[in-house]
This record gives structure tokens, C-alpha cells and sequence, in this order.
């Protein structure tokens, strides 16, 4: 009886122990998903605000929140054409308005009951990504288990779940982009397609059976093969630029099929794989075509035909392989051929297909390897490489980097060790060299990369374990017998792949749970949310300005077809916002108005050739001809002249908004796109490599900058004083920042640093963002820095273009006496409605010369009335005079002094006043 007892006993341990081997994993799996989720929504409650408007994190977030609110409108399209951005052309907006938005408003519309709220859409937005990034462990553990066993697997998705770098700050709430679902995708799309070559791999589909349409042996590997192709589109519907996994297997299957048939093994199981999924990526691609052309960001033909050439390529390179052997040559010459006919291929479409050639290469270098990263990329933050690789990638991994390099070097090992090596194995070593590339070529990559930290891991584990003699597989019998040694070997690898991610290792505040916490509104969007919102409800709505009234046929949710030219035709009365295009999303969705640039750097020459323009009438060219959609890149003020001409177009730029950040940090960035560049707007004139500048002439050499003649400095600290066409019109009551203009000193030569040719002089750094380097030179004596300005301005600035009231009139007739530079000065002072310093009172003065015959001629641009408002198709100024200008004319030692009030209608439609002076105070 009691041996019974035991067998049962016996019995159930086993059926227990069984049961948790096969389900263990599960549990943990969900506990991770749960972890990953709350770590990300812990800062929810500061994107939820009072008043109910959208409070996002990143610039990006803002136009997918309007796709998203777009889609809902006209579910289940997506956005074909936008014509709220890049005035005055409208734009295809490529990666926005993709099947994220679409997820995001169907599980919105399930809950919303089929018409969902705003606030419905609002909540499901911000809980979307956090919901995503859950998600992503799902892939990883399985990916990780096919590497690694279960416990590779759970390694991995603890990996990712700690990660504290740019996949965690990308997908917390409140970071409404499409990162999160590029990550999820992707891993999903090379888990399909290592089932795939796992399956082709065990069946070996070859030419033959397709002959005889042996469906039988070939239904498994074309199932999963069409299911890899069918993940890897919907990575591509996800995010257009993903033709870059398109790239990376392009270059698995040319190495796969090569080592395969050098090894006498048929390239045809492999080859069988890469042409059923790739060209069935290339159908479904196909069908998503939106927009002519070969862009990278847009749904257009480059996606289609990558994927039908990569799929052609592995048919080709299997036909080659029966064609080599049918010759008799020497297996080893056929990587040599192939790598021959591909660069011949390419050198062939350099010739033939310029166009698509400089797509694949520019990219390629810019995204893939760092090499080229352009104007473009080199003017954003998380687009530029990391300064130093090594750092970055151990602030995102702590050591798990590089114990997944000795994973990679593990799998690589396999064949030599005698191990059995697989083709996925090859797929997962290209794939994370090529994501480790990406990484250091763009620092926002790092979210790519934590797929290959984490599932590369699994084999660095699994390989520990198993050289240690560890089999959890054996049972409780196992963990009786394991010995001291082996227990410190995990505690060790454990210590190393956490430790670092997890406190008290890690520095306070760079734990996932620290910086899951941290996440919080982005701050140019709330800067920016008083003067949009103004903007909104003080100007009047795109179409209807002036006398114009074709609001309604410019609808913020209506559907635009592509247009058949080029650019979208606008009514009348429809304008355009200009501002950095750092901001052009906010102005969208904030302000409901047009901007010309925006984040897709549309617009971004033109606006720097306005904005570094060094006289009013370059900038005023530049606005014409950005209207006439011509570009105004890099042209002479003579050349502006000519290319403008007399025209006179319907639809203008008609404000100007600007920030302190366009005036301090931005401001390199922004003279990096035209020429001369950041350098000269902050050298002095004439200055030579060889000056030097003594401390006590900084003040007086640095005054004379370019930068102070730029249109952006004069705009936003002289109020447009002494320009003729620009007025303030609101300026955001907030907090005004501090902005400090400094140079590096030497201090034993007490002369300025002179490095690479130019002085080291800081233009307008904000005074948080300098004080880092403020800080550096405190702490080393041999260098020091000279403060020579420092204001209070506020934080945003609105203008709007005018014509300008002309004022006339002349002293000839009250018997003055002319001197050769008798000028007339026009002054008023400006109540702007916000507080400011009590030495900055706002002032606005124009200044001419008096003609010989004593007259004069000066154009103003601030009223003293406000008679003009939204209703009459204007501008509801929150800027007025606080009296009439007050005219002086000084010459022979006279002062002859008039008032002369300017009706806005003037200032607006540019009309001539007579100016009446009063006789001659002698001073």
C-alpha cells in the first residue's frame, strides 16, 4: 500500500513538474507585460488637463494626434493629402496617418460604441502606446526562445522590460508616435520569417516540387512564408522607411544563399522563402501606393519594387547556383560572382536611374551606417550620431550591449563548436549588426536596438548555462544536484545583465521605473498652447481673410485628393504662419492655422533664408517668393529682385511667430541651412583669424554681429522697431526667460578663444541650457566667459505683415534751416498687455533722412487704433499704441514736432497720411 502511495506521489511531482516546464513562462510573460504597461503610465495623469485639451509629449505626437482625429472622422481612411501644413503647396504626409492611427481609432471606435469622443480618442491615444510597447515582449519571448530555450526567452523580455533608454522614453503615455509600433512590428516581422527559414530549413522546398505543384510538401513552407511576408508589410504600413528590413534581409538571403551553396547545400530551401514572403510583400505594398515617386516616407514605388527585387534576387541567385554547378566551377568563385553583379548593378542604376540610386544610397548612409547624415539629420537632436558609442549604449543597456556581443560571437562559434547551427541563426546576426549600425548612426535608433540586446541575450545565457553543466529540463533532480560554483556563475551573469538597470547600481533617475515617471508634456507645445490658441481665435480662419470668404472650402477634417501638379491650388484668402519648423505640427493642431514649415522639414531653406535675413527687404523678397513657390534658398537680395518681379500672388505668409529658443539654441541649427552659415551671423565684421579680442572690447566688437541684423534677433528684441512691414501683435504671458550672450576668455591673455578661425562667442543661449558650460569654465581657471547681454523676453512672440501707413510731409514751408543729415524720427509707445521689465518698455521708432526739399517719406506699421477685428477679416490686435505717434524732425538746430494718429486701415492696406508740423522749437 504504501509503495502505491509512492508511485502516485512520484507520479504527481512528475505531472507538476511537467506542467510547469510547459507553462511556467506565462505567468512571468504577463507579469513582465504588466510591469512594462505601468512602468509607462505612471505620469498619465500629467497629459489629462482641465480644460481638455491635448498636453503630448514630442513633437511628433501633435500630427498623429490629428491623423488620429482625422481617421475617426473618416474612418477607416486615412489622411490622403494634407493642405493644413507647408503653405502654400499642402503635402502627402507619408509616415503619418499609417496603420498605427488606424489601430489606435478602431479599438477607439469599439470603445467609443462606433463614435467615439474626443476625450474617448484623447484616453485610448494615451494608453495605446504604453499597450503596445506591453506587446512587444510577446515577439521577444519567442524570438528569445528559439535562441535560447524558455529561459533565454525570459531573459530577454526582462531585458527589455528594464531597458531605461530611448524605447522606454518613446512609448510612455503621452508619446503619441509611431515608434512603438515600428519596434512591435518589426520583431514581429523577424519572428515570421525565422519560423519561415526554420520550416523551408526541415521541408527543403525546392525548384522540382514547384514543377510538379507538390503542394503537399510545399503547403507548410508557403504558409509561413506568406505569413512572414504578410508581417513584414504590415511593419512597412506601420512606417514607410521600414524598406530598410527589406534592405537587411536583402543582404541575410545574398550571405544565406552564398554560404549555402559553398557549403553544397541547395540555396533553393532558402531561396523558396525569400521569393514567396518577399513577393508577397511587394503585392500588398503595391495596393498601399498613395504618392508617385520613390520616397522613403511616402507609400510609393521604391516599397513594392525593393521587396519584388529582392524577392527576383533570390530566384536569380538559386538559377545561378544550378547554372555554376551544370559548368563545373569552383563553389568558392560564386560569392565573388555575385558580389560582382551586384555592385555592377548598382554602378548600372548610378547611370541609368540617378534618381532611385542617390534614394537607396542616401539613405542608406544617413539611416543605416554613419557615413552622410546631412543638413537635415545633422539639425536634429535625436537624428545626429552618439558622441560617444560606448556611453550610449551603456546608459540604454548597462552591460547586456556587450554581453549580446558575445552572444553574437557565441552564434557565430556554433558550427566550429559543433553545434548545429541554423539558418535563422545567420537572419538574427545580420539583422543586429545592422540595427547596432543604425544605432550609431542616429541616437533615436537605440529603440531598434534593444530588440537585438535583449533577444541576443538569450543565447549568452543559454550558453552560460549549458557550459555549467545546468539543465532545468532535468528536473528537481537537477536543482538537488546543482553545486556552489554553478550558483555564483548565474548569480554573476545575473548581476551582470541587471545590476546596472536596476538600483542601487543604477544612478538615481535613470531606472526605468525613474524615467516611466519622469515623462511629462512636451515644452515647446505648452510654451506654445497661450499664443496658438490665440492665434486661433484672433485671426481670421484661412480662406476668409480680408474680403475673401472661403472658409468652408478648407475644412480641417475634409478629405483633399493628391492634386494632379504638383502643389494643392488654394482660395483666396488663405495665408500662411511662419515660424521655425520645429513648430509647424503645433500651429496645426493648436492654432488651426497653415504653417509653411513643419517637422517633415518642408519649408525649413525658406524659413532660414527669412529668418537669417540680414535687411528688411530680403525678408520681405523671401516671403514673396515662398508665395509664388519659388525658392529663395542661398539668393542675393538683386536675385530675390528678380525672381519676385512684379507679382503680386493672392495667398501671403501673413504672420511670423517666434520663440526664445529660434533666437537662442535653435538659431545654429536654423543658419545651418542656407549660406554662410552659424559662423558668420557671430563673428564680427572684418574680423581675421589671427585677431585677437581684448575682454574689455567684447562688448563693443560683439554688438556689431551679424545676428543682431537678422530678421528673427530684430523681430523678437526690437519689437520691429524700424522695419516696416511687421508689427506685434501678441506675445504669451508666461514666464519670461532669460537669455545670455557670452564669450570664452582666456585668462592669462585675457583676450577672447579664437578656435578653427572663429571667436568663441555663445549668441543667445538660454540661460538653463549655457549654464552646463557656464559650470565647465567655473571649474577650469584657464578659461573664463564674458556675459555682454542678458534680457527678459517673453517666450513667444506673434507678427503680423503688413503694408504699412506711409507718412509724408515736409518742413520746407516753415523756413528751415536743412543740414545735409536732418532726419525725422516717427515714435510710439506700445502697450503689449504683458508685464515686462521695467528698462524694456516697448518702444517703436522709423527713421528717415529729410530730402533736400525738406520733405519726407517713412512707413509705419503699428496703429493707433484697433478698428479692424476677425469679423472684418483681420487681425484682433492684442497689441495697441498707448498714444499717437509723435513725429520729430531735427535740423539747423531746430525741432519742428507733430502728433499723427494711424488708423489700422492704413497700417493694413497701406495708405499715404500727410504729416502737419507745428513751427520750430530753438533748442
Amino acid at each position: 500500500m504504501s509503495t502505491e502511495t509512492e508511485r502516485v506521489e512520484d507520479g504527481t511531482e512528475t505531472s507538476l513538474l511537467e506542467t510547469w516546464e510547459d507553462w511556467y513562462h506565462l505567468p512571468i510573460l504577463g507579469a513582465v507585460m504588466l510591469f512594462m504597461f505601468w512602468v509607462r503610465t505612471q505620469s498619465y495623469d500629467r497629459f489629462v488637463t482641465e480644460d481638455g485639451t491635448a498636453a503630448l509629449a514630442g513633437v511628433d505626437s501633435w500630427y498623429h494626434w490629428r491623423t488620429v482625429q482625422w481617421t475617426a472622422e473618416n474612418y477607416p481612411s486615412t489622411m490622403p493629402y494634407e493642405i493644413w501644413t507647408s503653405f502654400p503647396t499642402g503635402r502627402y504626409v507619408g509616415q503619418f496617418g499609417t496603420l498605427f492611427d488606424q489601430l489606435i481609432v478602431t479599438v477607439a471606435m469599439i470603445v467609443g460604441l462606433g463614435d467615439p469622443s474626443t476625450e474617448t480618442l484623447y484616453m485610448v491615444s494615451l494608453f495605446a502606446v504604453p499597450a503596445m510597447a506591453a506587446l512587444v515582449a510577446i515577439p521577444v519571448f519567442y524570438v528569445g526562445r528559439r535562441l535560447g530555450g524558455t529561459l533565454g526567452g525570459i531573459v530577454s523580455v526582462l531585458l527589455l522590460a528594464l531597458a531605461p533608454g530611448q524605447f522606454l522614453t518613446r512609448t510612455t503615455a503621452g508619446q503619441l508616435q509611431h515608434h512603438v509600433a515600428e519596434v512591435l512590428f518589426m520583431a514581429i516581422a523577424v519572428l515570421a520569417m525565422m519560423v519561415a527559414l526554420r520550416v523551408a530549413e526541415r521541408e527543403q522546398p525546392i525548384y522540382e516540387l514547384v514543377v510538379d505543384r507538390d503542394w503537399e510538401t510545399l503547403r507548410e513552407p508557403t504558409i509561413y512564408s506568406v505569413l512572414a511576408g504578410i508581417a513584414l508589410a504590415l511593419y512597412i504600413w506601420v512606417w514607410p522607411p521600414g524598406i530598410v528590413l527589406i534592405g537587411i534581409l536583402a543582404v541575410f538571403f545574398t550571405i544565406q544563399l552564398c554560404l549555402d551553396y559553398v557549403r553544397n547545400v541547395s540555396p533553393d530551401h532558402v531561396a523558396y522563402v525569400g521569393a514567396v514572403s518577399l513577393g508577397v510583400t511587394a503585392l500588398i505594398t503595391a495596393l498601399l501606393i498613395e504618392e508617385p515617386g520613390t520616397s522613403v516616407t511616402s507609400f510609393g514605388y521604391l516599397q513594392p519594387v525593393s521587396a519584388a527585387l529582392v524577392a527576383v534576387g533570390c530566384v536569380f541567385m538559386a538559377w545561378l547556383a544550378r547554372q555554376w554547378n551544370a559548368s563545373g566551377i569552383d563553389r568558392r568563385y560564386y560569392p565573388v560572382a555575385i558580389g560582382g553583379l551586384i555592385v555592377g548593378a548598382f554602378a548600372a542604376m548610378a547611370v541609368v536611374l540617378p534618381d532611385l540610386y542617390s534614394t537607396f544610397v542616401g539613405n542608406f548612409t544617413s539611416r543605416v551606417l554613419p557615413l552622410d547624415p546631412g543638413t537635415g539629420a545633422q539639425t536634429i537632436q535625436e537624428a545626429q550620431p552618439p558622441g560617444d558609442f560606448g556611453e550610449h549604449v551603456f546608459s540604454e543597456f548597462g552591460a547586456a550591449f556587450y554581453t549580446m556581443v558575445a552572444g553574437l560571437a557565441l552564434l557565430v562559434a556554433r558550427p566550429y563548436l559543433g553545434r548545429e547551427y541554423r539558418t535563422e541563426y545567420t537572419l538574427v546576426l545580420v539583422w543586429s549588426l545592422f540595427l547596432i549600425s543604425m544605432a550609431a548612426t542616429q541616437v533615436r535608433f537605440a529603440y531598434y536596438l534593444v530588440l537585438a540586446v535583449a533577444v541576443v541575450n538569450a543565447v549568452f545565457v543559454a550558453e552560460v548555462v549549458r557550459f555549467f553543466d545546468f539543465d532545468v529540463r532535468d528536473g528537481v533532480d537537477s536543482i538537488r544536484q546543482v553545486e556552489a560554483y554553478q550558483i555564483i556563475i548565474l548569480l554573476v551573469v545575473a548581476m551582470l545583465l541587471f545590476a546596472p538597470l536596476l538600483p542601487p547600481v543604477a544612478a538615481e533617475g535613470t531606472t526605468a521605473m525613474d524615467r516611466g515617471e519622469m515623462a511629462q508634456p512636451h515644452h515647446d507645445a505648452m510654451t506654445w498652447e497661450d499664443s496658438n490658441h490665440w492665434l486661433q481665435e484672433n485671426t481670421p480662419e484661412p480662406g476668409n481673410w480680408g474680403d475673401a470668404e472661403y472658409a468652408d472650402e478648407l475644412e480641417l477634417y475634409g478629405t483633399y485628393e493628391y492634386p494632379e501638379g504638383e502643389n494643392y491650388a488654394y482660395p483666396d484668402g488663405t495665408y500662411g504662419v511662419l515660424s521655425w519648423w520645429d513648430y509647424g505640427h503645433l500651429i496645426t493642431t493648436q492654432a488651426e492655422r497653415i504653417p509653411h514649415s513643419n517637422p517633415f522639414q518642408s519649408g525649413a531653406t525658406s524659413s532660414s533664408e527669412f529668418l537669417t535675413a540680414e535687411s528688411e527687404e530680403h525678408a520681405e523678397l523671401t516671403l514673396d517668393a515662398i508665395a509664388l513657390d519659388e525658392s529663395p534658398e542661398d539668393s542675393s537680395t538683386d536675385e530675390l529682385r528678380e525672381l519676385v518681379g512684379d507679382a503680386d500672388p493672392d495667398e501671403e505668409i501673413r504672420y511670423v511667430m517666434i520663440d526664445d529658443a529660434m533666437v537662442a539654441g535653435k538659431f545654429s541649427a536654423i543658419a545651418s541651412w542656407t549660406e554662410p552659415g552659424p559662423d558668420h551671423y557671430t563673428t564680427p565684421p572684418e574680423f581675421e583669424p589671427t585677431d585677437q579680442i581684448p575682454r574689455d572690447e567684447i562688448p563693443q566688437e560683439l554688438s556689431d554681429m551679424p545676428y543682431y541684423d537678422t530678421a528673427v534677433a530684430q523681430l523678437y528684441f526690437d519689437d520691429a522697431s524700424g522695419m516696416e512691414h511687421y508689427r506685434l501683435v501678441h506675445e504669451s504671458d508666461a514666464q519670461p526667460e532669460v537669455l545670455v550672450s557670452y564669450a570664452i576668455v582666456d585668462s592669462e591673455t585675457d583676450n577672447v578663444v579664437v578656435d578653427d578661425g572663429a571667436p568663441q562667442v555663445f549668441v543667445n543661449q538660454n540661460y538653463a541650457q549655457a549654464q552646463a558650460a557656464l559650470n565647465f569654465y567655473d571649474q577650469h581657471p584657464q578659461l573664463d566667459y564674458e556675459i555682454f547681454d542678458d534680457r527678459l523676453v517673453s517666450p513667444v512672440k506673434t507678427y503680423e505683415r503688413v503694408d504699412g501707413a506711409t507718412l509724408t510731409g515736409s518742413v520746407d514751408d516753415l523756413d528751415a534751416d536743412l543740414d545735409d543729415d536732418a532726419t525725422v524720427t516717427a515714435a510710439v509707445e506700445l502697450d503689449t498687455g504683458v508685464d515686462r521689465d521695467e528698462s524694456e518698455t516697448p518702444l517703436y521708432a522709423q527713421e528717415a533722412e529729410l530730402e533736400d526739399d525738406g520733405s519726407f517719406e517713412l512707413t509705419v506699421s503699428y496703429a493707433t487704433n484697433d478698428e479692424l477685428g476677425v469679423e472684418d477679416g483681420y487681425t484682433d490686435s492684442a497689441v495697441e499704441t498707448v498714444d499717437d505717434y509723435e513725429i520729430v524732425v531735427e535740423t539747423g538746430g531746430d525741432t519742428y514736432e507733430a502728433q499723427q494718429e494711424v488708423p489700422e486701415t492704413a497700417v493694413v492696406e497701406g495708405e499715404t497720411l500727410e504729416v502737419e508740423f507745428e513751427s520750430a522749437d530753438d533748442d
